[in-house]
């Protein structure tokens, strides 16, 4: 079974299920082997799991709905709010007003057919709309009993410190791997100030850090996003597989060190889960998937032993393009 560690007064498995893609954005899924993927995950002992309303304008909650029921006392569900999207559930706008709030949560809650959110994050600052403004909203929830804990998503170090000045904070959401780091320069600094744990996004680069150059290929058509990602396109793909093949290097190492589980094979996914491991106790990512196949992957990182030569070498590994395309919203 996996450890656990602490998001606020939350009690967490130490990596949890992201489960955008089980109904939303990196192209056609399997339902019927998504949801054998969230009963795999809950056996193995994954206790957060993550979604939000932005993610196909509800569905993904919706498709979450009987698992999150059959369940609701053995896992901590995360859900976010703060996205306007058009009617192609493609993000359009912020909008953090207060009195949208408790129309987000009520909808959330009914379609997840739940009384009670345990993890409620504004996805992101509007930054029409003052920090504390919508935080005191989310609060009221909390008085309401009908949210447990706040988070926040992406936010800078100055909106952490100032939500949390309204209400305790249990949680950021940021991406964060060994690509993407922008996190380490004021907000997770931040976080650890007002005593709130890191929920790293994307900590698998998207699936570029596995060093599974066929799921890299399948990616790049069909109508999954990563395709309008700078960071896999052209020569900063190219640039950024030579990374992926140091961190394999590593990968191999260990598993010639019998490193493996039970002598199993050390992946270079397993590796640069393990990096953000040992970043810190505080620290719960959530790596997503729908196949049980790199959902058994994933969690054999945390038995993954990095020396600290290791985690230097790949500390110092850095991606080549931008995370997202110029002149979108910043998402996830």
């Amino acid at each position: 079974m996996l450890p656990t560690r602490t998001l606020g007064d939350l009690q967490v498995s130490a990596l949890g299920l992201g489960c955008m893609g089980m109904s939303h954005a990196y192209g056609s899924a399997d339902p019927d082997e998504a949801r054998a993927t969230l009963e795999a995950a809950l056996a193995a002992g994954v206790t957060l799991y993550d979604t939000a309303d932005m993610y196909g304008n509800g569905a993904n909650e919706e498709f979450l709905a009987p698992f999150v029921q059959a369940h609701r006392d053995e896992i901590v569900l995360a859900t976010k709010f703060g996205f306007v999207n058009d009617e192609n559930a493609r993000p359009v706008g912020l909008d953090g007003r207060p009195e949208r709030v408790a129309g987000c949560v009520d909808a959330s809650l009914r379609r997840l057919g739940i009384d009670v959110i345990d993890l409620y994050y504004l996805h992101r600052v509007d930054p029409q709309v003052p920090v504390e403004e919508t935080v005191g909203a989310m609060a009221e929830q909390v008085a309401a009993g009908k949210v447990r804990t706040l988070g926040l998503s992406e936010a800078s170090a100055e909106d952490i410190r100032r939500a949390a000045a309204v209400h305790p904070i249990a949680a950021l959401q940021s991406e964060y791997s060994i690509f993407t780091r922008d996190v380490e320069d004021g907000p997770l600094q931040a976080a650890r100030e007002v005593g709130a744990g890191l929920v790293p996004f994307s900590p698998l680069g998207r699936g570029l850090l596995t060093a599974d150059r066929k799921a890299v290929a399948a990616a790049l058509g069909g109508d999954d996003f990563r395709r309008s990602i700078p960071r896999w396109q052209g020569e900063n793909l190219e640039a950024n597989l030579r990374l992926v093949d140091r961190i394999d290097a590593i990968a191999a190492d260990l598993t010639a060190s019998g490193a493996g589980a039970d002598g199993a094979p050390v992946t270079a996914g397993q590796v640069a889960l393990a990096w953000v491991l040992a970043q810190g106790d505080d620290i719960v990512p959530i790596p997503g998937t729908a196949r049980r196949k790199h959902l058994a992957d994933n969690l054999g990182s945390a038995a993954v032993p990095l020396s600290d030569g290791q985690v230097a070498e790949l500390t110092a590994l850095s991606a080549a393009g931008e995370r997202y395309p110029e002149r979108t919203l910043h998402r996830r």
